[in-house]
């Protein structure tokens, strides 16, 4: 009977970290592209260590990021990390690889 008065916190499926805080710095452009990189590859880390996921569209924020401050490589490593683990979003991933791709030719 008492059951639904139980203080157990669920558990959280993924480590969010300051993820929401990072997207909406980086939409109001208060912070840079190497300082969002960093706060990304911070959540990663952490998600890691905590033995979770990571949350989805982490690796592809990051490969966006990657992408617009030159590191073409990494950009690409961090989407495919994106389409691995979520692969529900390899058409959108794929979608934006080709655009970029049409962008450079």
């Amino acid at each position: 009977m008492l059951a639904g008065c139980s203080t157990n916190k669920p558990q959280e499926i993924y480590t969010w970290g300051d993820y929401q805080d990072t997207i909406y710095q980086y939409y109001n452009h208060e912070s840079s592209p190497q300082e969002q990189i960093a706060a990304l590859q911070k959540l990663i880390e952490q998600a890691r260590a905590a033995n979770k996921p990571v949350p989805p569209g982490v690796h592809a924020q990051l490969g966006m990021l990657y992408g617009n401050t030159g590191n073409s490589g990494l950009a690409r490593a961090e989407f495919n990390a994106e389409k691995t683990q979520y692969p529900e979003s390899a058409a959108y991933i794929n979608f934006l690889l080709a655009k970029k791709e049409r962008e450079v030719k």
